[in-house]
């Protein structure tokens, strides 16, 4: 009987797949003496494996049929501009905006443009692969087919990380913000004190929990209805926000604008690096492509539209901000509720934290979609088990997937601190961006049986000059000893790299919306990634290469065989169907 339910797996019931062979349907995970003869083959599958590329058409035909059904095509550019809004304009805009302005004063105007740009360019990469590459895997897909199947693996490992630990750290973010509406003077009233666990782990927050149960029901329930929900609640939170601009223009006094630079440029910069994090977010909305109605246009319009409309609220917000207070006056914590006592209307502050809330509520539910489509994508991959891939016959969604990650960071959310989440999720989420940049330069210059090895060592060439002085403007940064000089050294350097690069010729041409100027604005995006990774501390490096060892022990024990059997499995079935119709 269980063989037959293997053989015709549509006709079980979605919720009846509980085998081993849901989980581990490969030939290395039979019985034990496979899997010692798949160990034992380690080195060789791993140089497979290092050495193979996926393909456009295997991501998107091919990978999709593990799903067994379909998700829904029932997305437009106007869904997906609202999602990357609601995805993006959180709790962040509210809360980094005030510390950042203590470090760059009025010029915190200039942080947000320059962030605003740097998420940009971040958009850009992601736009040309998905309109090509409509899959729900986002980043992981491209990455798979430009840097082949280890780098996304990794990739994988840091998006699942990622997507726990944002969502673990939004739903920590939104009980603190309900409780500051309760009690000012004490943001974790709510949560449970537990003496017996270690300092960072000892505040359980089942509000957090609960919230994160309810976006992820939501989620589940369908995606029309969740975007229909999302773009609501995001044009009842745009409309807050016109409010919280136009009355800071009026009540506002220029000023307070002076001096525009206090802390000179390098204030200015150091808040970008800050407030970059205002503009996470917005690759949740790639995972969304599979779902789009028409792909080469929705796509671009939602993700260079919802980005370029959120870059112009911030700066606003940020200018009304600096007019209403002066600089040094402004709270760290609570800076719109603050100024708009210091004007006189105490009752607006009421409105500041109903739109926080629900920027983090809407930042929760979009996430809880991206999250979801971005393991559906991983375990059609086989990367973990392909049960994860499955998507529900009337929903349309995802629904083990959804669960997995709502139940493990519910978990992640219950007992770890805000400053122990953020740490590790900025650092994974950089890593994603700077890898996507690449993985575009890559998908321009490289392909494979075109490409001619003498162009190919010129490009590896000019990508290493780009990486390794951006890496050196980052050290000179951070060490804080060298003059003027090395900057313009290690710029001209990044130059030197770039231009040698746009004269090399491109071997790939965009079929439907391509990056302008490549490869001047992918690497300039590499450039800020890796700065804005050199700004984080020591702590952030040591637990993401502990998260990444644990990732590489795990792929060594069971991502790398899976693949291998999966994707040999495959080969076997093209020969004997190209055999089959030579035969014919």
């Amino acid at each position: 009987m269980e063989e037959e339910d293997e053989q015709n797996p549509q006709q079980r019931s979605y919720w009846s797949r509980w085998s081993k062979h849901d989980f581990f349907p490969e030939p290395t995970f039979q019985n034990l003496s496979s899997y010692k003869d798949a160990l034992s083959h380690t080195p060789s599958r791993l140089k497979d494996r290092l050495l193979h590329r996926s393909s456009d058409s295997f991501e998107l035909l091919q990978l999709p049929k593990q799903s067994e059904n379909r998700m829904k095509r029932c997305l437009t550019w106007w869904d997906l501009v609202w999602l990357g809004f609601g995805s993006v304009v959180g709790s962040g805009i509210f809360v980094i905006t005030g510390q950042a302005t203590r470090d760059a004063g009025p010029s915190i105007v200039l942080s947000y443009a320059i962030s605003g740009f740097s998420a940009l360019l971040s958009v850009l990469c992601y736009t040309e692969f998905a309109v090509e590459i409509p899959v729900a895997g986002g980043s992981f897909s491209y990455l798979r087919i430009e840097l082949g199947d280890f780098v996304a693996f990794i990739a994988a490992g840091n998006i699942l990380l990622e997507a726990l630990v944002g969502s673990a750290g939004l739903g920590r973010s939104w009980s603190s913000y309900f409780a500051s509406m309760i009690r000012t003077d004490d943001t974790d009233f709510l949560r449970i004190r537990v003496k017996s666990l270690p300092n960072g782990f000892n505040l359980l927050d089942p509000i957090a929990v609960v919230v994160l149960l309810v976006a992820n029901s939501i989620a589940m329930s369908g995606t029309r209805r969740t975007s229909v929900l999302n773009w609501i609640a995001s044009i009842a939170s745009a409309f807050i926000i016109v409010f919280i601009i136009i009355v800071g223009f009026v009540r506002g006094n220029t000023a307070n604008l002076t001096p525009f630079f206090p802390f000179g440029a390098e204030g200015c910069f150091k808040a970008a690096a800050v407030v970059f994090w205002s503009y996470t977010g917005f690759d949740m909305v790639a995972n969304m492509a599979e779902e789009a109605k028409k792909p080469s246009r929705d796509i671009p319009v939602g993700l260079i539209g919802s980005m370029s409309l959120i870059t112009l609220v911030y700066c606003l917000m940020a200018l009304v901000l600096s007019m209403m207070q002066k600089y040094t006056e402004i709270d760290e914590d609570a800076a719109y509720s603050v100024a708009f006592e210091a004007i006189g209307m105490d009752w607006a502050k009421y409105l500041v934290s109903i739109c926080a809330l629900k920027g983090m509520t809407t930042s929760l539910l979009v996430g809880s979609m991206g999250q979801a489509r971005y393991t559906t994508q991983i375990a059609r991959a086989h990367m973990i088990p392909p049960w994860f891939a499955l998507v529900h016959p009337k929903t349309g969604t995802p629904i083990y997937a959804t669960v997995m990650v709502t139940l493990v960071s519910a978990f992640v959310a219950l007992f770890t601190s805000l400053d122990v989440l953020s740490s590790v999720f900025s650092f994974s989420t950089l890593c994603i961006f700077m890898f996507v940049a690449i993985a575009l330069l890559v998908r321009r210059y490289y392909v494979k049986d075109v490409t001619p090895r003498n162009d190919l060592v010129k490009f590896l060439i000019c990508l290493f000059v780009i990486i390794g002085s951006s890496i050196g403007v980052t050290v000179l940064w951070n060490a804080d000893k060298w003059g003027w000089i090395w900057y313009v050294v290690f710029g001209v350097i990044w130059l030197l790299g770039t231009l040698w690069m746009a004269f090399l010729p491109k071997h790939r041409v965009p079929k439907v919306w391509g990056v302008p100027l490549v490869p001047w604005f992918p690497a300039l995006s590499i450039g800020i990634n890796v700065f804005l990774i050199g700004s984080l501390g020591y702590v952030a490096f040591l637990r993401f290469f502990i998260c990444t060892a644990v990732m590489v022990a795990y792929y060594l024990l069971v991502g790398v065989h899976a693949t291998y059997d999966v994707a040999h499995q495959i080969e076997q079935e093209s020969k004997t169907e190209e055999g089959n119709e030579s035969a014919s």
